[in-house]
C-alpha cells in the first residue's frame, strides 16, 4: 500500500511540474529584450476566470526602450469595458540571461530569464478586486515565434491555485508608426 501511495504521489507531482527556461535554450527565433523590447509595440489580448471564460479583452500600447544595459517598458491598457491601466517595468541585467523585474504595482522585484525563443517572468501582483486589494503570484511565459510577434501565456495564481490567466500577442512596430 506504501509503494502505491508513493507512485502515485509521483505521479502527482510530475503532473504539477511545468516547463523549466532551459526546455527552450536553442529554439529560433532567439528571444533577446533588448532587442525586441525596444521601441514601439502593440499588444492584444484576453484576461479569464479559472474557468477558462474570458472575462475581458484588452488593447496595449507599450514604448520600450534601454540605456545603460536596463530596460524600461511603459505600458498602457485599454480593456473593453472602458478601464485603462499604466504599468511601467525596468528591467535590470541580474547575470546571464537573467533579469530583475520591477513596477509600481509589483511586490520586490520579479525575476526574469531568458533562453532559445522564450523569456519567462516571475512575480507577484497587487491588484483591485471587488475593492479590495489582491495579491496574486503571475508565472509569464513569452516566447518568440517571429522577428516582430511574441505570444505570451500568463498563469495567475493565489495560495498555489490557479485562478485566471492572460493571453496575448504582442507585435513590434515600424519607428514611423
Amino acid at each position: 500500500m506504501n509503494k502505491i501511495l508513493l507512485i502515485l504521489s509521483l505521479v502527482l507531482l510530475q503532473a504539477c511540474a511545468g516547463p523549466e527556461i532551459q526546455d527552450y535554450q536553442g529554439r529560433e527565433p532567439a528571444f533577446a529584450p533588448q532587442e525586441f523590447f525596444n521601441g514601439p509595440l502593440t499588444a492584444h489580448g484576453v484576461l479569464k476566470d479559472r474557468a477558462g471564460l474570458v472575462t475581458r479583452t484588452f488593447n496595449a500600447d507599450i514604448e520600450a526602450s534601454w540605456q545603460d544595459g536596463v530596460g524600461t517598458l511603459e505600458e498602457k491598457f485599454e480593456f473593453d469595458d472602458g478601464e485603462i491601466q499604466y504599468r511601467t517595468w525596468t528591467l535590470t541585467p541580474a547575470g546571464k540571461n537573467r533579469y530583475t523585474a520591477t513596477a509600481g504595482d509589483v511586490i520586490g522585484p520579479g525575476t526574469a530569464s531568458v533562453a532559445g525563443n522564450a523569456f519567462n517572468l516571475q512575480y507577484t501582483l497587487e491588484i483591485d478586486y471587488r475593492g479590495d486589494k489582491l495579491t496574486l503570484a503571475v508565472d509569464d511565459w513569452m516566447w518568440r515565434v517571429s522577428d516582430e510577434v511574441v505570444i505570451n501565456q500568463s498563469t495567475l495564481k493565489k495560495w498555489g491555485f490557479t485562478v485566471g490567466s492572460i493571453q496575448l500577442v504582442i507585435r513590434k512596430l515600424d519607428d514611423q508608426n
